[in-house]
């Protein structure tokens, strides 16, 4: 298993284990591979998230950090 990142648009707001994701936090996937990372993040997050990254986006980005969801 590995880690694939999430990030969210403006308007997507996600509240998942009583923790806040939106587009200031990158939400962490243990997968596989790519694409059960987004089968993941179907399930999840439905529809409202932007990007599936293989590597670390810039946190300069995303101020709150990153939160693992499985």
């Amino acid at each position: 298993m590995r880690e694939y990142y999430i990030t969210f648009g403006q308007i997507h707001t996600h509240s998942i284990n009583g923790k806040t994701l939106d587009k200031d936090t990158v939400a962490v996937i243990k997968a596989e591979n790519k694409e059960q990372a987004r089968e993941i993040a179907f399930k999840f997050l439905g529809r409202t998230w932007c990007f599936v990254y293989e590597e670390i986006p810039d946190m300069s980005y995303f101020p709150r950090g990153l939160i693992n969801i499985n």
